[in-house]
């Protein structure tokens, strides 16, 4: 459920908005307010995803309003006056109507913001370890793969994205991380920076050969910045 609150200073609109908002299954009304200040203690201590905003207020506009927000929810205007729209879209406003509107108009923008928040609420997934520390979620080709620590084998690094090459399966996962983003969600121990470009899986290595790590016929290499660490690995687990 999106939550969601509604600011207008005049009681019809703002009846119109709320009651359009409680008959939209993916919103929840969570607060209506007549003016933004009322609204902005509210938020303070609510969670807030989705603000349907009147423009022209006493006292606080709302564009004025939506800039002095920090943790900015998604915003949709809802005005009388078609001038504000330019200020409205340049403050990344998800939507701007024209009243009076229609449920149609109303329903159209809240698909908008619906959208929009499912995928940052995604993105807010994408890559997060489980606390358990047996997999991570991984963004790949517009979707969010989950993957198991045990499965990886190496990852390489190739500038702005990364390969992940997991067991029983013939093409990397590639994802649009660096390999320091990545590293950083891999657990201790069982994982090893042993080059700038490659992060190997420790538990799959049992081939090592003139400091090169062998999965198959693939050769890492082990460079001189991490071959101490690696070394200290080797010396404790391989006779």
């Amino acid at each position: 459920m999106i939550r969601t609150i509604a600011i207008d200073d005049e009681p019809l609109a703002l009846q119109l908005v709320t009651s359009y908002v409680e008959k939209t299954p993916t919103l929840e009304l969570a607060g209506a307010f007549d003016n933004p200040i009322d609204a902005m203690e509210f938020m303070d201590q609510n969670e807030v995803d989705l603000i349907f905003l009147d423009i022209e207020m006493p006292d606080l506009s709302g564009l004025e309003f939506t800039r002095i927000l920090t943790n900015k929810p998604k915003i949709i205007f809802t005005t009388a006056y078609e001038k504000y729209a330019l200020q409205g879209f340049k403050l990344d406003a998800i939507d701007y109507l024209l009243k009076p509107f229609s449920y149609e108009e109303f329903y159209k923008a809240a698909e908008k913001a619906k959208k929009q928040i499912a995928y940052e609420r995604a993105d807010k997934k994408g890559d997060e370890v489980d606390s358990n520390n047996e997999f991570l979620f991984l963004k790949s080709e517009y979707k969010i793969r989950r993957i198991n620590f045990n499965d990886i084998i190496y990852v390489e690094g190739l500038k702005d994205y990364v390969k992940v090459f997991l067991q029983h399966e013939a093409k990397p996962i590639m994802s649009l991380s660096s390999l320091k983003a990545l590293e950083a969600k891999l657990p201790e121990g069982k994982f090893m920076r042993v080059h700038r470009s490659f992060i190997v899986n420790l538990e799959k290595i049992d081939t090592i050969e003139r400091s090169r790590i062998v999965f198959g016929k693939v050769y890492i290499p082990v460079s001189d910045q991490y071959k101490d660490n690696f070394n200290n690995f080797v010396k404790n687990n391989f006779l």
